[in-house]
Formats: C-alpha cells, sequence, structure tokens
C-alpha cells in the first residue's frame, strides 16, 4: 500500500515536470526570433532543440535518472533568465504599468 502511494506520487511529480517543460517548449515556441538576439539569449532553434530534447527526457524517463534533472535545469534557466529577458525585449511585462514600476508597485523615492 505504502509502496503503491509512493509510486502514484512520482508518476504525478513526473507529469508535473513534463508539463512545466511543455510550457517552456511552447512559451519559446510562440516568442519572436529577434527578441532572442536582442536579449543576447541564443537563438531560437537553440532553445526549441534544449527545451524540447527536456520535455522527451522528462516523459520518457524516470525521474531517478539523472537526464531529467539535467533537462529540469534546463528549463528553469530558461524560465528564470530567458524568458523574463524575451519579455522585457517584446514589451510583454505588466499590463497597464509604467516603465518604473517594480513588482510591487511603482518605486518612490
Amino acid at each position: 500500500m505504502l509502496v503503491t502511494g509512493f509510486f502514484g506520487v512520482v508518476a504525478l511529480v513526473s507529469w508535473g515536470l513534463f508539463l512545466f517543460a511543455l510550457f517552456a517548449f511552447i512559451d519559446a515556441a510562440v516568442r519572436r526570433e529577434d527578441a532572442y538576439r536582442a536579449a543576447d539569449k541564443k537563438t531560437k532553434l537553440f532553445w526549441l532543440i534544449v527545451l524540447g530534447l527536456a520535455a522527451l527526457v522528462m516523459k520518457f524517463f524516470s525521474i531517478f535518472d539523472f537526464l531529467p534533472a539535467f533537462g529540469l535545469v534546463a528549463v528553469i534557466v530558461y524560465m528564470v533568465d530567458v524568458r523574463p529577458a524575451l519579455k522585457q525585449i517584446s514589451g510583454g511585462g505588466r499590463r497597464g504599468g509604467s516603465s518604473s514600476d517594480g513588482p510591487y508597485g511603482p518605486f518612490r523615492r
């Protein structure tokens, strides 16, 4: 019973990681090619290959192997470094905010 529950949780985590990688892949696919060059973040094709491989690895390999860990690192790098830079270049930041807005509202001096 306990083993079955453990593998059920592992299966849910595995699906969550796959969906996270798939979201990053789709997000990378809809971004403009020139935004990657303007943000100086490799190329769109590079990120599509890396994120596509990460999604495939997370889908077909056990999370106890080392390959999904490499894929997760690639997805995290894209989500915390590349994606915000692309959003800033393309103007896809906050809706209705000004350029002096911080994450919790306008900066005050």
